[in-house]
């Protein structure tokens, strides 16, 4: 699919579409430092077989999007959550960036499907915009920073497996990194796609292969942005709460937590699975997608730009 752009002010958004131009709007969120090719185009196709018109986009700070390289890299300073010293931008501007492309598609609204970080700016968008979501789905994701949401250990466990390894230059050392990240962040019960992940990996490198350092601003906006947790009892939108009982990142309680905090979401848990989608579970996934989209208000049509 051509890659279109369109602006948050300053910043720059790349995106691309799926599917039939007069399907139900689908938003694909993506998580940190994480391109929207991390939504596999397999996915993308199988909902656009289901009726979705389904746009997938690169955050800021990450692929084809405006990077914020000039901020530097904030470091493990605890006063990451603190009022957002440290934050070049928060999760609110990142929000922005979502309505931005369904600006740009001429959505005046859209059905939110955020994995992990995108689940938080999905939640947060659900918060500040209502009007502009049709129905809400959160895969893998918490309700903003607190302590207990997010398994520290895995986070640790990742740096130093990733910094003790040595890796080489360039695109393969780029691979390597995210198959072995996979290794601890994906799912037990299901195997490693490893192919697909170093397919994904080396496109990922090939369309942005700048320094690291977005990871941890993205980070940082979401330290800033605080708990969202008091705030979702107003989201009076259809809800979905997808998590892995096995995810080694985000605790099931988080999800547990979002889906008792929004009136009638439905959590689905999952046996098995980590922190991603596996394959075997796409279909599953898709048909409470659809479930839930018919569950949405009538009468609020949109056409495709």
């Amino acid at each position: 699919m051509p890659i279109r752009t369109t602006r948050n002010d300053a910043v720059e958004i790349a995106y691309e579409t799926f599917g039939p131009p007069g399907g139900e709007p689908l938003l694909l969120i993506m998580g940190t430092a994480m391109q929207m090719v991390m939504w596999p185009d397999d996915l993308c196709a199988m909902l656009a077989d289901r009726g979705f018109a389904v746009a997938r986009f690169d955050n800021r700070d990450a692929g084809l999007s405006t990077h914020f390289s000039e901020a530097g890299r904030p470091g493990l300073a605890k006063d990451w959550f603190r009022a957002g010293r440290v934050a070049a931008y928060r999760l609110e501007d990142m929000s922005d960036d979502a309505l931005a492309v369904m600006d740009a598609l001429g959505w005046s609204s859209a059905h939110l499907f955020g994995a992990s970080l995108g689940g938080v700016i999905a939640q947060l968008t659900a918060i500040r915009r209502p009007e502009r979501v049709r129905t809400l789905t959160v895969s893998s994701s918490y309700a903003g920073w607190r302590r207990g949401r997010v398994n520290m250990w895995t986070v640790l466990r990742l740096m130093l497996s990733q910094s003790l390894r040595r890796y080489p230059a360039g695109r393969e050392g780029a691979v390597r990194r995210v198959v072995d990240a996979m290794r601890i962040l994906g799912s037990p019960g299901y195997p490693l796609d490893e192919a697909w992940w170093r397919h994904a990996a080396g496109v990922s490198y090939d369309r942005d292969s700048s320094p690291a350092g977005g990871e941890m601003r993205q980070s940082a906006a979401a330290g800033a942005t605080g708990d969202l947790l008091p705030r979702l009892a107003a989201v009076n939108l259809p809800t979905l709460v997808i998590h892995g009982e096995d995810d080694p990142m985000i605790r099931p309680r988080a999800a547990r937590e979002i889906a008792a905090a929004v009136p009638g979401a439905r959590l689905v848990l999952y046996p098995g699975m980590g922190h991603n989608l596996p394959r075997e579970l796409w279909a599953g996934i898709a048909d409470e997608l659809c479930a839930l989209a018919g569950r949405t208000q009538p009468g609020r049509e949109d056409a495709m730009g």
